[in-house]
């Protein structure tokens, strides 16, 4: 969660330097496209958003291949002990 976090941080200080960099080259002759600051908050939204449901798919998907193995490893003891009792 920490490498998450720092990426994020990482994240809006080039997005903060990348933003000052285009106010500096605003008086300069090149004409570049503007975003408004409404279709940036857009996208930074949708970008945690689509992380958020990226995390919690993984989540998912990863506890039900855990819960396989834990029960195909339950299975396998009880053959185990069953073959030992048998004997």
């Amino acid at each position: 969660m920490i490498s998450l976090t720092m990426a994020y941080n990482c994240f809006f200080v080039i997005l903060f330097f990348l933003c000052n960099l285009a106010g500096v080259h605003a008086n300069a002759s090149v004409s570049c496209y503007r975003i408004e600051p409404g279709t940036m908050a857009g996208i930074i939204c949708a970008d945690l958003l689509l992380t958020l449901v990226i995390i919690i798919v993984t989540y998912h998907y990863a506890s039900l291949r855990r819960q396989k193995l834990n029960k195909a490893e339950k299975v396998y003891m009880n053959v185990r002990a069953n073959c030992k009792s048998e004997s």
